[in-house]
């Protein structure tokens, strides 16, 4: 009988294009991934993905079968988050600091429905786009671009496959013109997202399968995510950001993807404790809805 671990495991091999890939996102080992995966196949006697020395990519088969496949993950959180305060009541306090674009247009009116679920439970949001320690201030819970460096955090995955695409208004490109070439970017305002008070010199992109540190310039940039964000809304140049935080502004029409066939590197979002003696019933239920809201995100947009 299929599991619902199989059914994550194949979209994440799906988003990822790697099984091992997929296996670390899942706390699975490979091993137990891969006869995961050969399980779901010959049950449903189907080669879902097609094998190559470097990746895994969808069959035709199945692409026909991931929009099911994420359909009833979705039915599933919907089920469980349904069932979850006749099961427990959530107390206390949850102190949770994340990125200021994030917070205010995607997180935010997510957070609202969870709390109403659970009234009992006191929600205390810190935003801001830089790392908070944890061990200074007092934040119980981080969600974060990227993985922690620090090895005595504990980083539960929500959503691995998000990564950096570059954005542009349909403005800014009909008088610009749309770069084709990686030096063309340099012909262009760069909006530019500075972390830790440096302004970045150069953008990490995929393009043509390959990972090139592409020069660029500009006149703008600031330490604020929304920001850099509203000057691509205003037609003032190209912003390389996190795919959740222009996904309903892309939905719009509002921001287009400057070159589709380029890839942005990755910035998988993640929910950040100080330890493992943090992973309550409340951070644990906050990741399982948080998982299905990008989950269904992901579904809506990709259907």
């Amino acid at each position: 009988m299929t599991r619902i671990a199989e059914l994550e495991l194949i979209t994440h091999i799906a988003d990822l294009g790697s099984l091992t890939a997929a296996a670390k996102a899942l706390d699975w080992s490979p091993a137990a991934a891969s006869a995961a995966l050969k399980r779901f196949e010959a049950e449903w006697g189907v080669a879902v993905f097609v094998r190559s020395t470097r990746s895994l990519r969808l069959s035709a088969e199945g692409e026909r079968l991931m929009p099911h496949v994420r359909q009833a993950l979705h039915a599933m959180g919907e089920a469980r988050a349904a069932a979850q305060p006749h099961r427990q009541a959530l107390r206390g306090e949850l102190q949770i600091s994340m990125p200021s674009d994030l917070g205010r247009h995607v997180l935010l009116p997510w957070l609202e429905t969870f709390q109403q679920r659970h009234p009992q439970l006191a929600l205390r949001l810190h935003l801001a786009d830089h790392n908070t320690d944890l061990m200074r201030v007092p934040v119980d819970i981080a969600i974060r671009y990227g993985v922690p460096t620090d090895s005595l955090q504990v980083a539960l995955p929500l959503m691995p496959e998000n990564h950096r695409v570059l954005v542009a208004s349909p403005a800014y490109l009909a008088r610009h013109g749309t770069p084709t070439r990686a030096q063309d970017l340099m012909k262009h305002e760069a909006l530019r997202f500075m972390l830790g008070g440096e302004v970045p010199k150069v953008w990490r992109l995929q393009i043509d399968s390959e990972w090139v540190d592409v020069p660029v310039r500009g006149s703008r940039s600031a330490n604020d995510g929304e920001v850099v964000k509203r000057w691509a809304l205003a037609g003032l140049g190209v912003a390389h950001k996190s795919w959740l935080d222009v996904s309903a502004e892309l939905a719009a029409g509002q921001l287009v993807r400057v070159n589709p066939a380029w890839r942005g590197e990755p910035a998988p979002l993640h929910l950040v404790l100080p330890g493992r003696r943090q992973i309550t019933p409340a951070a644990r239920a906050l990741r399982d809805w948080l998982q299905q809201q990008l989950l269904a995100l992901t579904a809506s947009v990709r259907a």
